[in-house]
């Protein structure tokens, strides 16, 4: 079963003058809330066997806060085509994983995201989708599945609708 699990970065420091958007830090509630997203990943054993992680300096401070979580050193690509991508651009990027992969995070921002959460989902947990419909919020990780019943067992054959969303989840829910 393949499995995609997409982080928004965790809470940034606001955009400041003579700062490019690529550059912002995470503010320290986001050096927070990512220790705890690895952490929430870890327990529901969706250790990721590749990583792919926009350039941008908050998705990488995200990464090295999760990542002491996760226990093990995982395939890791920064990928500048995902830093302000739409969602297309994400299916493009995530159809390129490794077909020895079953477990991919992908690390990167909003709206795109969300967007490509909301074109993958075929069916959905009923909490799940309640918490993607009223927002995707730093930190906020949706869980994708594909099972074997769905027919796609290979990342370059990942379609809209045909995933299942199987959690959404955020630090604010995990108090």
């Amino acid at each position: 079963m393949l499995t995609l699990l997409l982080l928004r970065h965790a809470k940034a420091e606001p955009g400041a003058h003579g700062v490019a958007d690529i550059d912002r830090q995470l503010a320290p509630r986001g050096h927070d809330d990512a220790p705890c997203m690895g952490g929430w990943v870890a327990a529901q054993n969706l250790l990721p066997d590749y990583i792919v992680c926009s350039t941008a300096q908050r998705t990488r401070q995200t990464l090295h806060g999760v990542m002491p979580t996760l226990g093990a050193d995982v395939e890791t690509v920064f990928e500048r085509a995902i830093y302000e991508a739409n969602a297309t651009r994400l299916l493009t990027v995530a159809r390129r994983t490794p077909k020895r992969s079953r477990r991919l995070l992908m690390v990167g921002h909003n709206p795109g995201l969300e967007d490509l959460t909301n074109d993958l989902i075929g069916s959905a947990d009923e909490q799940a989708a309640q918490r993607l419909a009223e927002k995707y919020p730093t930190s906020g990780l949706a869980v994708l599945t594909w099972p074997k019943a769905s027919g796609i067992a290979d990342w370059s054959k990942l379609t809209p609708r045909s995933a299942h969303l199987a959690a959404f989840i955020a630090p604010r829910w995990l108090d």
